[in-house]
């Protein structure tokens, strides 16, 4: 039976945890992906991948953890679906152990420059932070979480390659524009980060573009404030 591995309350923005611990509603943050032969890391293609190295807590409110629901919240924090909804490229796949394989991740989401309608598009030429997004709800490890590949990229003059550091840096500015008080049309979220050790090694083994990361993933909690 995969490890429940279960959000415990921050008084930070940020703190290292490793601990595994059940909750008594039995609900879980997200199920560790190895525990059914998934992987932390997507697949980008000649055995290499991207980190998930951002997740949204299965703790957070229902309404967070459907797809119009990531919509608004990403909107609420500066990202925003791609430029006039055009995406070049194939989707990426990862496996999140929950017993559906690899599947193709469910949207790819932009920092939109405080402009939701076409602050994408800028993203796009100038770089910026973006990231992908797949949802664990399959038979084995039903926990609801999303998980984010997050990285900070070039501009389209560099082909939108990776910056130097720009999964760290990337994840990092993400969960500092989401950590606190956010308002979308009308729906006010709460969020908390914790940061998680061990899920992933540090360093650039298998990771594309050959960057290093730090091992750490931040996992969000998204309330809606009534």
């Amino acid at each position: 039976m995969a490890r429940p591995l279960a959000l415990l309350v921050a008084v930070s923005a940020h703190l290292a945890w490793t601990a595994q611990v059940p909750l008594a509603n039995g609900g879980v943050a997200f199920y560790d992906p190895g525990d059914h032969g998934g992987s932390m890391l997507d697949n980008a293609g000649d055995g290499l991948g991207e980190p998930l190295n951002v997740i949204i807590s299965g703790l957070s409110s229902p309404e967070v953890l459907t797809y119009d629901g990531l919509i608004n919240y990403a909107r609420a924090i500066d990202f925003s679906t791609e430029c006039f909804n055009i995406h070049l490229g194939n989707p990426m796949t990862a496996d999140l152990g929950d017993g559906r394989g690899p599947t193709n991740q469910t949207v790819e989401l932009r920092q939109d420059y405080d402009n939701a309608g076409v602050g994408t598009c800028l993203e796009s030429l100038v770089g910026g932070n973006h990231f992908r997004v797949w949802q664990q709800n399959g038979s084995l490890a039903n926990s609801g979480a999303m998980f984010l590949a997050v990285s900070k990229e070039e501009p389209a003059t560099e082909n939108h390659d990776i910056i130097p550091d720009g999964y760290n840096l990337g994840r990092d500015a993400l969960v500092a524009s989401a950590v606190g008080n956010r308002t979308r049309h009308g729906v006010k979220y709460q969020t908390t980060a914790v940061d998680v050790t061990g899920l992933m090694p540090a360093g650039s083994t298998g990771i594309n573009h050959g960057i290093a990361v730090d091992g750490i993933v931040s996992v969000l909690t998204v309330r809606i404030a009534e």
